[in-house]
């Protein structure tokens, strides 16, 4: 076949659909050319998710008539001062949305400059434009576009159904209004009921309202503020506390420069900072807000903008790390306040059990004082629960003190233990409600971590315990045998299918070393093998505190209770165990009374 000039008509369909996807790529590039012209107001509505209709309405500066006439012509823009594309500093600026669109659809503009005495209108349909016309418009830009695709109909057997498209459609405004809280927003459609975001004060407190509004009010109620600089590097936003989670990554939306993005080191990034805090499978929710020179990103690497490059990749990196970390360690012993909501939802009246109550076979039973220690269920030995009472935080307690003293404590005082589970505690305006297993495994990561820096002490076995496997799991624990002996873990191969355990962290006192080097061959099956060292090292010792902390199912004496509510109050990250989940729920005095109707 001899080489051909392919027509204008079909060079620019083949542009449009690197640009225009589906509706909400329409909709993204026509909110983004409003906000580069400076509108405070902008309205969105739909039809058919889209594909019938779009229209997006602005009150920004508007365009000249012979700035329209241009404005739909390819590789025309005036976002660019001069030809440098290493100082972009508008979210629009390859030229190709408008002529894209119109190559595609029926594309209509209608706008009016300051300087113009009334609006003028121009058509352009399927990349065939019409002379300009004077039209009717107060101020600002309307865009309408209709019948998208009807000129490329196999890209319409590729759209999702219309209640899809419209919610990609209100994926992008949200993402475009977070960006920008001091503009104000207004998206509907037939497919939704029409929804608005009013413009928001300056600052941290304006942007937190316009989160609250998108994502709710308990992201709003779960927020911390993420703010750090480097090197002419910004990081700021909100992000939630790492006991309010979702199962996928939607929640997590990150800007550069005020551009939306889904860039892989950013979401590395975020993924790292919170990797001492959640599982594999739950992923924050936050809001991050990159700002540096734009000399030092390239937004240009990708035809949507989706996707941005980083001169110094490791500096951002390390930036929204630390950043990360660090907020998250100021508040490390707060609890997602929909703990306590659901609580008091599940004690309401209608969710009580109907069934007779009776109180006196209830594990609930407080202890009297001085009340003595109760036996330990038969297979409980006392040497398999030494790694409690380590660090002795039993020692530490002053048993002469008053109860009301230890009330003014952040975790109250201990009044029972429900179901040997749970702690129930006593505070000044509410109680406490501690899951012991939970808040101890907290406890002994974090002095895991702690006694890494100086060395974990080790405890030889007396007879070395051998743990059958797979030949594959053998191998993976063999060649981390090192990163294993960091934590006191030394193991060495026995065969082809075992490996003999010699020694173990004395900190977990007496554990069950199968259970504990079968967990962790099972871990290391999923890790990558990029993966950082220190990242890996975070996996094994979140594994053997789980293994060395105290049981649910174990009775604990008073003392031990208190004692576990100081150390948690000492302890940094105690508000969440190493799976994100919380270690405590508080119930304020006040949400109980309104459960008796006494407020």
């Amino acid at each position: 076949m001899p080489v051909r000039q392919l027509s204008e008509a079909l060079i620019n369909r083949i542009a449009a659909g690197e640009v225009v996807e589906r509706p909400a790529s329409v909709v993204k590039e026509l909110v983004e050319n409003a906000l580069d012209a400076k509108a405070s107001r902008i309205e969105v509505l739909t039809d058919g998710g889209g594909r019938r209709l779009i229209r997006v309405s602005d009150d920004g500066a508007g365009m000249t008539r012979n700035d329209l006439a241009l404005a739909v012509d390819r590789h025309a823009t005036s976002k660019l001062s001069e030809d440098d594309l290493l100082a972009i500093r508008t979210l629009g600026f390859r030229g190709e949305a408008l002529p894209s669109i119109g190559a595609v659809g029926r594309l209509a503009i209608t706008t009016r400059h300051a300087a113009e005495p009334h609006a003028w209108m121009i058509a352009v349909e399927a990349g065939a434009k019409a002379d300009l016309k004077p039209a009717a418009l107060a101020a600002g830009t309307r865009v309408e576009v209709r019948d998208l695709f009807y000129a490329t109909p196999a890209r319409l057997k590729f759209l999702k159904s219309d209640r899809a498209e419209g919610e990609a459609v209100r994926e992008a405004v949200r993402r475009l209004a977070m960006s920008r809280p001091d503009v104000a927003f207004t998206l509907a459609g037939e497919e939704r009921a029409p929804v608005s975001w009013a413009a928001a004060l300056p600052g941290p407190p304006g942007q937190l309202a316009r989160l609250g509004d998108i994502l709710g009010s308990e992201f709003r109620a779960n927020a911390i503020e993420v703010l750090a600089e480097r090197d002419g590097v910004i990081v700021a936003g909100f992000a939630a506390l790492p006991t309010f989670t979702r199962a996928n990554a939607l929640g997590q939306y990150l800007f550069v420069n005020g551009r939306p993005v889904r860039d892989k080191l950013l979401l590395g990034a975020v993924r790292g900072a919170y990797a001492d805090y959640l599982p594999r499978d739950r992923y924050p929710v936050l809001a991050l807000f990159v700002t540096l020179d734009p000399r030092e990103v390239d937004v240009n690497v990708h035809p949507a903008k989706t996707e941005v490059r980083f001169r110094d990749g490791g500096l951002v990196r390390a930036l929204i790390v630390r950043a990360l970390q660090d907020c998250l360690l100021r508040h490390s012993r707060r609890a997602a306040t929909t703990g306590g909501t659901a609580s008091v939802t599940a004690l309401r009246p209608g969710n009580a059990p109907r069934a007779p109550y009776d109180w006196m076979q209830s594990p609930a039973r407080p202890f009297a004082a001085g009340a003595v220690a109760v036996s330990a269920p038969a297979g409980f030995a006392d040497a398999a629960q030494a790694a409690f009472a380590h660090g002795g935080p039993s020692a530490d307690f002053r048993r002469e003190a008053e109860p009301g003293d230890l009330i003014d404590h952040p975790l109250g005082a201990a009044r029972a233990q429900v179901h040997e589970t749970y702690i129930v505690a006593q505070t000044r305006d509410g109680i406490v409600i501690v899951d012991q297993h939970a808040a101890h495994e907290r406890l002994v990561y974090e002095r895991m971590k702690s006694a890494l820096a100086r060395g974990i002490a080790r405890q030889i076995l007396l007879i070395p315990e051998i743990v059958e496997l797979d030949e594959a799991d053998v191998n993976r624990l063999c060649m981390r045998a090192d990163e294993l002996a960091r934590y006191g873990l030394v193991i060495e191969s026995f065969g082809p299918g075992a490996v003999a355990v010699r020694e173990t962290p004395s900190l977990l006192g007496e554990i069950d070393a199968g259970a504990l080097v079968r967990d962790l061959a099972e871990h290391m099956a999923e890790w990558d093998e990029t993966l950082p060292l220190e990242r890996r090292l975070a996996h094994v010792a979140s594994t053997m505190a789980c293994h060395g902390s105290v049981r649910a199912g174990r009775r604990l004496r008073p003392e031990e209770m208190n004692a576990l509510l100081r150390d948690m109050e000492a302890t940094p990250n105690s508000g969440q165990c190493n799976h994100g989940r919380p270690t405590y729920v508080e119930l304020k005095l006040t949400d109980i009374e309104r459960l008796f109707g006494r407020r």
